[in-house]
């Protein structure tokens, strides 16, 4: 019997462990606020894992008056927008292939199809990618250095390495997750060595109570 409480009593102990000091989830979504060489905010751009596990990019632009027709769109390599667009650096490309959609040794991960822009300047945008992810791994855009997205001056030929030749850059912004209600932390450090502290000893308080009643028995 005794064996039996104690083997229960480590089994609920190690998972509650387990979920202290497991990895926060991919967040829900994602954001930019997309803004044009004068620091003027032009737009939006928010990012959701869909249910197949593939990326949703969903792009709405107003305030680029002179962008009409098509024109590149890509995830970069650096969450960085200052001090001018060239702190992105290059496309987001962990795998390091060769870019284009049509490219044979392509895409880049960061890689998309071209945004279209009305007459007045403005466009609203959506394409999906299986080449990211809002989570862990090597192809997470919350890798150490962060990811932008840019939207470039000319329309990208989705073939020509390393940017399709789509010209200089318009609009950035960088990507951040969307921030969640307060919680209490569970993460690693203190947090973690109090929550584990406290759910030892409640687990010994139960255990003993669980064996003197045994003893009854």
């Amino acid at each position: 019997m005794r064996k039996l409480i104690w083997f229960i009593l480590v089994l609920w102990l190690a998972g509650f462990v387990g979920a202290a000091s497991a990895q926060e989830p991919a967040p829900a979504s994602v954001t930019a606020e997309l803004k044009n060489a004068q620091g003027q905010v032009v737009g939006y751009a928010t990012l959701i894992t869909i249910e197949s596990g593939a990326v949703s990019v969903q792009v709405n632009v107003t305030g680029l008056a002179t962008a009409v027709g098509k024109h590149g769109i890509h995830l970069h390599a650096v969450g960085s927008c200052t001090p001018d667009f060239k702190a992105a650096g290059g496309h987001f490309n962990p795998a390091a292939a060769k870019h284009g959609l049509d490219s044979p040794q392509g895409p880049h991960a960061g890689d998309l199809p071209n945004i279209v822009f009305s007459t007045d300047g403005s466009a609203s945008y959506e394409a999906v990618t299986d080449r990211i992810t809002l989570g862990p791994g090597e192809r997470s855009i919350f890798d150490a250095d962060g990811t932008a997205l840019v939207i470039h001056a000319g329309p990208d030929d989705q073939k020509t390495d390393p940017t399709g030749n789509s010209g200089d850059r318009i609009a950035c912004g960088v990507l951040a997750a969307a921030q969640p209600p307060a919680l209490l932390p569970i993460a690693g450090g203190e947090d973690f060595f109090s929550i584990a502290v406290l759910i030892l000893g409640s687990a010994l308080w139960i255990g003993g109570l669980l064996l003197r009643r045994a003893r009854t028995i």
